[in-house]
């Protein structure tokens, strides 16, 4: 078709995947569904809609899986496509990626960087900082893996440059705030995870794209150097206040806030909790 294999990550994803599926199965070659143990009906949707499905277990974090999807489907495709269950491609973005992929299937263009819009409590968020998010999604077999880190993670190039797609791809990022709550509570543990790897011990890191990378230096470089606590506060201003969340509206006040001073302080609520233990552990 267009040389393209899509890959998708899933767990307990019956709300999304049926709509994920149905906005790339008449673009891509191969969608290859790789599922962490769901206990819903995401496996049997995704058969009856045409998918190839795999099951790895344990799901330690992103990265890995999808790396463990790349060195074990045996794709054979020009193009490897990253999409998440909750993610749709319009018709625009759809277009788009069919030209590029057949424009720059012999050049040195290695990989491409999708737009996100976030939809969050009943509305499409466009200020906060929300709109728009990049991320390197589409890229050739063999050029692209996965940087080794629990939390924040990007696919990293091995060789090429990249180009920005202009449409932009549709991030449903909200089931219900109970299922926000308890993503964003397993987030906080791989956040912290990451923060010991590449704050603290300084692991090796690779460059990113430019927006990865200019996020990766303001989190690593500036924001992690604040006073734990206090930092998210000042985050929940910048996002509000100096970025305009609040044109969003009720939704944009709530995403805000959550984001600050639910998950932010939450994280560094687990940094404190675990600095804790270790003190108590070494005085025994």
């Amino acid at each position: 078709m267009n040389d393209i294999t899509a890959i998708i990550l899933t767990k307990n994803e019956e709300v999304n995947i049926e709509r994920c599926i149905n906005s790339i199965r008449d673009f891509v070659d191969r969608i290859c569904v790789v599922d962490s143990g769901s206990i819903d009906k995401t496996v049997e949707i995704a058969k009856n809609l045409g998918a190839e499905v795999y099951t790895h277990i344990p799901f330690e974090h992103y990265a890995k899986q999808f790396n463990w999807a790349l060195d074990n489907l045996e794709i054979n495709t020009k193009w490897i496509y990253r999409i998440d269950a909750d993610e749709v491609v319009t018709n625009k973005l759809k277009e788009e990626i069919i030209m590029e992929c057949k424009k720059h299937y012999n050049d040195d263009v290695n990989g491409m960087i999708m737009k996100f819009k976030i939809y969050f409590m009943g509305r499409f968020l466009t200020h906060g900082g929300t709109y728009p998010f990049y991320n390197l999604t589409i890229f050739k077999n063999g050029m692209g893996r996965y940087e080794n880190r629990s939390m924040g993670e990007h696919i990293v190039l091995k060789e090429g440059h990249t180009i920005d797609l202009q449409n932009d791809c549709l991030h449903y990022d909200f089931k219900n705030l109970n299922a926000w709550i308890d993503k964003h509570n397993w987030y906080a543990t791989r956040e912290v995870n990451d923060y010991y790897a590449t704050v603290c011990n300084k692991q090796v890191e690779t460059l990113l794209y430019h927006e990865a990378e200019k996020t990766k230096k303001l989190r690593d470089g500036i924001y992690y150097k604040l006073p734990k606590f206090f930092r998210a506060r000042l985050y929940y201003w910048y996002r509000y206040y100096i970025k305009m969340g609040f044109l969003d509206g009720t939704a944009g006040k709530i995403y805000a806030f959550l984001q600050a001073y639910w998950y932010r302080y939450l994280v560094d609520a687990k940094i404190y909790e675990r600095k804790l233990n270790e003190k108590i552990s070494s005085n025994k």
